[in-house]
């Protein structure tokens, strides 16, 4: 049944055109994408100068196992 379906199928090249396809929501995604980071990027070193350069010391966890 699927090759009687398509027997006279032709494949044709499909051309994106902008004026006839529509809108410029590409770029709108990739512009969103790029704020996106920007702001991620700028979260990322507002925490990393609100924590400062703190250093934590932490004992070495105990396993029942560790000889003594």
């Amino acid at each position: 049944m699927g090759k009687e379906l398509f027997k006279d199928y032709v494949p044709q090249m499909l051309v994106y055109d902008a004026a006839v396809d529509g809108s410029d929501e590409h770029k709108i995604r990739d512009e969103h994408l790029s704020t996106k980071e920007n702001l991620l990027e700028k979260i990322r070193k507002a925490k990393a100068a609100a924590k400062g350069n703190q250093t934590v010391f932490r004992q070495n966890i105990r396993t029942e196992n560790e000889e003594k």
